[in-house]
């Protein structure tokens, strides 16, 4: 029987067009998918739109459109980026499609039954750009969300439903440290677990139809009010596949996300009765040289428009080899364009045009050779680089022109199998480039264009 993998991306609100630290985490899953694919496994790829949320309704206000005609534009927007970048994605569930209201409401029904919804009167901090409530002592020493510094956080005060987070945390925490729900990285792990060891609130997981604008998933027998958008959110990993493709092998979300993903979540699944995701991994945050993306910085790049420069792999390798998987990034088009002459026009294109144009005139036929087995893909991509970078060594110092015909075919018969061998392993990250590779150097061997034209 033929494993099967699933994986998800976070679900982005959208609430405005995609910018490239959504292109870095789609194509962070899509390495994942691809590797698990070379290992023969049935992979399935989701992710999808956050509609509900109340941001998304203030920006159609704000833009002047209704709230599903503007969602469903930005919707589009996030469909071609996943296009344009490559990805092998085979869902993207919408947050307003019926199949996931009618789950988002059986997920709500199931833990009510169980005790652990109750309505009472709450009054708050609301973060509109987090979509949750706040405490006090959560916010920085302004006052403000850490996330959205700057922003004023709205003081609510009405009747909501509330979920009995505190029921779980002794559970959570159990399930945590022994590595059944795995995080990484384990930095991020033990965040989590000193989280959990301060006493847990029960969390808002409703909203008044007022204060929601009449936008989101009615909360069953009560007209009054609409699921709070995390709630619903996150159900979205469920609504999306079969009961058969459930649970998730590895949510990859951003780190500023986990707290809903590894402690809001596995409690709602644990009351529902549905099984818990296996691992969740958190990356960090990705800056623009040394900012933070702001639109009132005006510093927000858009990964098509890099696309359509340098070409979607020169993006993929960029930030898979130059953005830690865990750590925060900076992406710079000074490097980029550093990276892209010298990693990829210099070292990699020059490698195989070279060793393709000389093996041309030998007629030499190659076997294919796989290999890829790593998690950390900025690492594999520098082991990767060693390699070429020592074939291309080997090749300056070969001197083709001073040898016998046996010994450049012995040379190029051994280059073309590593050169081979590199394109397998190059397949999640650059596929377009690695195909180009794998049809050059296999069957009969010709010169291959060059790979990543000067700019």
């Amino acid at each position: 029987m033929t494993k099967k993998f699933y994986i998800t991306a976070a679900i982005p609100y959208v609430n405005a067009a995609p910018h490239i630290g959504h292109a870095l985490e789609f194509i962070q899953v899509d390495v994942v998918a691809r590797y698990h694919k070379l290992l023969g496994e049935k992979v399935t790829a989701l992710t999808g739109g956050d509609e509900n949320a109340l941001k998304n309704v203030q920006a159609a206000e704000k833009a002047g459109f209704p709230t599903q005609e503007f969602i469903d534009k930005n919707a589009q927007l996030f469909l071609e980026l996943l296009k344009k970048l490559n990805t092998q994605f085979d869902v993207f569930q919408k947050g307003t499609a019926p199949s996931h209201f009618k789950s988002s409401q059986d997920l709500w029904n199931r833990c009510f039954e169980k005790g652990d919804i109750y309505k009472k009167n709450y009054e708050g901090l609301y973060c509109v750009g987090c979509e949750t409530f706040y405490s006090p002592d959560e916010l920085n020493e302004k006052g403000e969300c850490s996330e959205h510094p700057g922003k004023k956080l709205d003081k609510i005060s009405e009747a909501n439903y509330f979920f009995k987070l505190s029921s779980y945390q002794k559970q959570l925490i159990e399930l945590i440290s022994n590595d059944k729900l795995k995080i990484y990285p384990e930095f991020r792990k033990n965040e989590v677990l000193s989280f959990l060891k301060e006493p847990l609130r029960d969390i808002s997981i409703s909203r008044s139809n007022e204060r929601a604008k009449n936008w989101g998933v009615p909360v069953p027998n009560d007209p009054t009010q609409r699921i709070y958008v995390w709630f619903d959110a996150l159900n979205i990993y469920r609504s999306g596949i079969d009961e058969k493709t459930w649970p998730a092998d590895l949510h990859i979300i951003g780190k500023g996300i986990i707290r809903f993903h590894t402690v809001y979540w596995p409690a709602f699944l644990l009351s529902s009765g549905f099984p818990l995701p296996k691992a969740v991994m958190a990356h960090g945050y990705l800056t623009v040289d040394g900012q933070k993306i702001s639109k009132t910085i005006g510093n927000i790049v858009d990964p098509l428009e890099i696309i359509k420069k340098y070409g979607v792999d020169a993006l993929r390798y960029y930030l898979l080899r130059e953005i830690p998987p865990f750590d925060d990034g900076d992406f710079s088009y000074r490097r980029l364009d550093e990276v892209y002459t010298s990693d990829l026009a210099n070292e990699l294109g020059n490698l195989v045009m070279r060793i393709t144009t000389l093996a041309e005139k030998d007629s030499l036929i190659i076997k294919t050779i796989k290999m890829f087995d790593n998690f950390q893909f900025n690492i594999i991509l520098e082991n990767i680089w060693k390699k070429i970078k020592i074939l291309n060594k080997q090749t300056d110092d070969f001197a083709p022109w001073k040898k016998t015909t046996e010994e450049r075919k012995d040379f190029l018969t051994k280059s073309l199998q590593e050169i081979n061998q590199i394109g397998y392993e190059l397949q999640p990250f650059l596929p377009e480039t690695a195909e180009k590779i794998l049809k050059a150097t296999q069957g009969k061997i010709t010169k291959i264009s060059p790979l990543f034209p000067r700019i």
